[in-house]
């Protein structure tokens, strides 16, 4: 018995899945559209599409529609799908690889650009003291996203119950974190 990936004519161009797997190893192909994954994901409420519809999108080639949808953003790689597949497709990873596609080809959905604007605050606090320090992360990502009175009303009512200390606290370790980040600075 061959392989799925011996029968295809190499002279003909990649499909999109093809590429996918071949890049990542995960096999796509192998999605039979069970629903699983949808049901399980605790994001699917935002997304535009849910992960199975994602997974049909790249079966069915449609490249553009895929790196450019916020679903790649709404995902919190909390690995439900993952796990809940009977076929054992990495979606969560695939989610990743996705991700990763859409910014190098510049179709990144403008969602992102606040997705990773936090991701970068979040980052840089742990990076600074261990931990993180909510009130220095959330002033930071209100400047690199530049959404300064999006949620400004919150922000009296986490003061008072405690969850935006003025004082960031570094942990003992700090400093093995920061060598951690030093160790992978320069793989974005």
């Amino acid at each position: 018995m061959s392989d799925a990936h011996d029968d295809h004519d190499h002279s003909a161009p990649k499909s999109f899945a093809r590429e996918l797997e071949d890049a990542t190893g995960i096999r796509v192909s192998r999605c039979y559209q069970c629903g699983k994954c949808t049901a399980g994901c605790p994001m699917v409420p935002d997304m535009e599409q849910t992960p199975s519809q994602i997974m049909r999108l790249i079966q069915m080639d449609q490249r553009d529609a895929v790196l450019g949808s916020k679903t790649l953003w709404y995902c919190a790689s909390c690995l439900t799908c993952s796990t809940r597949c009977p076929q054992e497709v990495k979606i969560a990873e695939l989610m990743d690889a996705l991700r990763e596609r859409s910014l190098s080809e510049r179709k990144a959905h403008r969602a992102s650009r606040k997705i990773r604007a936090f991701a970068r605050s979040f980052l840089r606090a742990v990076e600074r003291n261990g931990r993180i320090h909510e009130m220095g992360m959330v002033m930071d990502y209100k400047l690199t996203s530049k959404d300064f009175f999006g949620d400004i009303l919150l922000a009296p009512q986490m003061f008072l119950k405690g969850k935006l200390k003025l004082f960031a606290r570094t942990i003992k370790g700090s400093a093995h974190v920061r060598r951690l980040f030093e160790k992978t600075a320069g793989r974005d």
